[in-house]
């Protein structure tokens, strides 16, 4: 394996665990500590390693439990930057978790979140829709997350295990 293939490892193990101990993670590479911490600092600051997260089930506590809606937007490009500025537009609202550009029928899919569907509403209506590029929306609801980045949030553990990793 060489260096490229073993970056590649760290990135797919850190992808699936970010805490992994940097012991185990080396020994898994065939790297020393030192090699496996330099890779990941370079990473970083390539921003290819762009964040770390952690995925909360928060149906599990139903007094933070947050609303989440997927918003298809049709948009008019602009000339000379194309989708990117009315991306940068909409993603730097706070409610904005992701944004996307599609292929399809609508350009862009925002995914927003809100403590009541009438919060994420008035969002859409008031902040999204005003936007001079934005043609038509069209809000979904997400009702239930049965798996999110790659984590099912199931009712107990047994589900959570039965994802047979690489």
């Amino acid at each position: 394996m060489n260096l490229d293939e073993k970056v590649i490892r760290v990135l797919e193990i850190i992808e699936n665990n970010a805490r992994i101990p940097l012991s185990t993670l080396a020994k898994m590479v065939n790297l020393s500590e030192a090699d496996v911490t330099e890779i990941i600092k370079d990473l970083e600051e390539k921003n290819i390693i762009a964040s770390y997260v952690s995925v909360i089930n928060w149906s599990k506590l139903t007094e933070q439990e947050m609303v989440t809606a997927l918003i298809d937007v049709k948009v008019t490009p602009k000339r000379g930057v194309g989708f990117d500025d009315v991306a940068e537009r909409i993603y730097r609202f706070p409610q904005v978790k992701s944004v996307y550009l599609m292929s399809g029928a609508f350009d862009l899919s925002v995914e927003v979140e809100g403590k009541t569907m009438l919060e994420v509403a008035s969002f859409v209506s008031d902040k999204l829709a005003t936007i001079d590029s934005v043609i038509s929306t069209s809000t979904h609801f997400i009702l239930k997350k049965f798996k999110h980045d790659g984590v099912i949030l199931g009712e107990n553990e047994k589900d959570r295990r039965m994802i047979i990793q690489p």
